[in-house]
């Protein structure tokens, strides 16, 4: 194999063009519930049904992924730019971003939020830990859905998490 010469600029422009919907991902271990903005999230498979999800590997969350087997995708509204920014800000404490987000616990004891589109509570059934992400294989156990409309795309907020 030949020495490849990697574009940097170019490999950042291009990776910034991949569409991203914004999500809450939201974990629950033992009493302790926390939450972060997911922009990494895809549709894997129909049947069984999987949602696959990079997280930073450094992260609170990824621990608790981890050590719990499971996490809840929150699907945000168009129009939630605020509350996603609430939870994408670092953060040392565990669950107080939820003090923005009124929350139930669903089916399998995760954080759904009580004024997101609705939300898919997964158990983990892969990963791979490579780089500076996990990426998360979750079997979708539990959805709930609140109401029907636009979700949140991160082209339409104006940040960039990529590249």
């Amino acid at each position: 194999m030949t020495d490849v010469v990697l574009d940097a600029a170019a490999k950042k422009t291009l990776l910034r063009k991949i569409p991203h919907g914004v999500f809450i991902c939201g974990v629950a271990e033992g009493e302790e519930v926390n939450g972060f903005t997911a922009s990494w999230v895809t549709q894997g498979s129909f049947e069984p049904p999987l949602v696959v999800m990079a997280v930073r590997a450094d992260s609170t969350s990824n621990g608790m992924i981890q050590r719990t087997g499971r996490f809840c995708l929150n699907v945000l509204r168009a129009d939630q730019k605020d509350l996603a920014a609430v939870f994408f800000k670092p953060q040392k404490g565990v669950g107080g971003r939820f003090e923005a987000a009124p929350f139930q616990l669903g089916a399998l004891g995760l954080p759904v939020l009580e004024d997101a589109l609705g939300a898919l509570e997964c158990e983990l059934v892969g990963q791979v830990a490579h780089g500076d992400h996990t990426v998360f294989v979750g079997e979708v156990k539990a959805a709930t859905l609140h109401r029907d409309a636009s979700a949140l795309e991160l082209s339409a907020t104006g940040w960039q998490y990529g590249g």
